[in-house]
């Protein structure tokens, strides 16, 4: 197989992504939020590694006809940003009286994000919240919060946007690398689990409950150390 046919395999890997949304998308229309999560998630573990196989096929040298850094952000807005908004808007996680605002917010600071040059510091974390809408409508979900609650968290996250925080890049970033690639497998898993349960009304505050938080609390224990600990 040739570089370019290799190369643009790889692009057509990453366009997979976008076909994942149109699913979520229709999986929403008809009210199914298990499969909005799965094709969201299928999306997620395309953006995921993509990048590391356009590294290893040098696609910019193969391809210089096409950006993969501008096809990955149409993609990646449409899953982290749109589609989740879409969500949020269709099957009432906000109160009707700021659907409307709520998703405004959402989608004007997440252009912001996708449009921001300095998103990422030199070491790759995420310098402010960088859209991941679609972990916080899964969160939503599965921790059945309020409405009310819903929207003073979509508030903060959108005002984090615009203060820098630096989140962890699972896939990135090379400080304790293995550990936090072991948390995300272990945050994928219970993630996975939690899901099933919820979808078969089996949810409760069990083991895997608690090892799911404490992946939670590992990546926000590396972002405060990198905010606060070490700075640029």
């Amino acid at each position: 197989m040739s570089k370019t046919l290799i190369a643009y395999t790889v692009h057509l890997f990453t366009v997979s992504g976008v076909f994942f949304s149109f699913l979520a998308l229709n999986a929403a229309v008809n009210g199914n939020i298990t499969f909005v999560f799965i094709f969201l998630a299928l999306a997620l573990f395309v953006d995921g590694i993509d990048g590391t196989l356009a590294r290893w096929a040098d696609v910019k040298l193969h391809t210089p006809i096409i950006n993969g850094e501008v096809l990955d952000n149409i993609i990646d807005f449409l899953n982290y940003v749109f589609v989740p908004a879409f969500v949020l808007y269709t099957l009432d996680f906000i109160s009707d009286d700021f659907k409307l605002i709520s998703i405004f917010i959402i989608l004007s600071s997440s252009c912001y994000t996708f449009a921001n040059n300095d998103l990422k510091t030199k070491d790759y974390y995420f310098s402010g919240f960088p859209a991941l809408w679609n972990i916080v409508l899964f969160y939503f979900y599965l921790i059945q919060t309020s409405q009310t609650v819903n929207l003073v968290v979509i508030i903060l996250l959108t005002i984090a946007t615009f203060i820098p925080f630096k989140f962890t890049h699972p896939m990135r970033v090379v400080d304790n690398r293995k550990l936090t690639i072991f948390f995300l497998l272990v945050w994928m898993i219970t993630s996975s689990m939690m899901l099933y349960q919820r979808h078969y009304g089996l949810y409760a505050l069990d083991l895997n409950y608690y090892i799911w938080m404490i992946s939670n609390l590992y990546f926000m224990y590396t972002t405060l150390k990198r905010t606060y600990v070490k700075k640029d």
